[in-house]
């Protein structure tokens, strides 16, 4: 019986500590929201800006290393969110640009490297389409590489709590680049979670506020 109990108890924290501990998300919608959503038909998800930070850098840091890896961790998270919305697409009033064609267009008209420095209505006239989605992805290290591995073992791979981060997504209308939607999230993470798996579990959780879902 008390085996039996013991295994429950480890089983729970595991499941618990598998799971993202979030704070409540933040959704901000403009009045001309419903508007603007109407006259989609095409819409781009842009390179996400990615900031990978440690409480703690670990031995070795490599400044440019690190740069390196957000533009990835940037990509990566594009690429996700583009994935699931082709997989979910008949649930979605609009189609969503193949996430190769936008960072070649990107990189094209030499826009890719400075996004931060053109509108919105800018970058969706270079990409032909009638909105685009972008937003951050901030990710903190909480415990060391050992620290991790450890907590990996005790929780049977599930890992525990490795890390802090925030997920800002923002829509904003090809027409005049002005923000239409926002949603702010701040979650923890665990070990060996890939951004495939925090993207998917944030849009799950937006779903019912995400504009255009049908």
């Amino acid at each position: 019986m008390k085996k039996t109990l013991l295994l429950f108890t480890i089983l729970f924290i595991a499941f618990k500590a598998s799971a993202q501990f979030e704070t409540s998300k933040q959704i901000y919608e403009s009045p001309k929201l419903k508007e603007a959503i109407a006259k989609h038909k095409l819409v781009a998800i842009l390179p996400f800006t990615a900031k990978i930070s440690y409480k703690k850098p670990p031995k070795g840091f490599d400044a440019e290393g690190n740069r390196q890896q957000e533009i990835k961790l940037g990509t990566s998270v594009q690429s996700s969110m583009y994935t699931f919305l082709l997989r979910k697409a008949d649930n979605y009033s609009v189609s969503f640009q193949d996430v190769d064609k936008t960072n070649t267009l990107l990189k094209k008209y030499k826009v890719l490297d400075s996004l931060d420095i053109h509108t919105k209505d800018e970058i969706a006239k270079i990409l032909g389409v009638d909105a685009v989605i972008y937003g951050t992805f901030e990710q903190q290290s909480t415990k060391t590489e050992a620290g991790a591995i450890v907590s990996a073992a005790l929780f049977g791979g599930f890992g525990g709590k490795t890390g802090e981060g925030a997920i800002t997504l923002q829509i904003s209308d090809g027409a005049d680049g002005e923000l239409i939607w926002r949603y702010t999230k701040r979650m923890n993470e665990s070990l060996g979670v890939s951004t495939d798996d925090v993207v998917e579990r944030q849009m799950r959780k937006l779903s019912r506020n995400f504009p255009y879902s049908k």
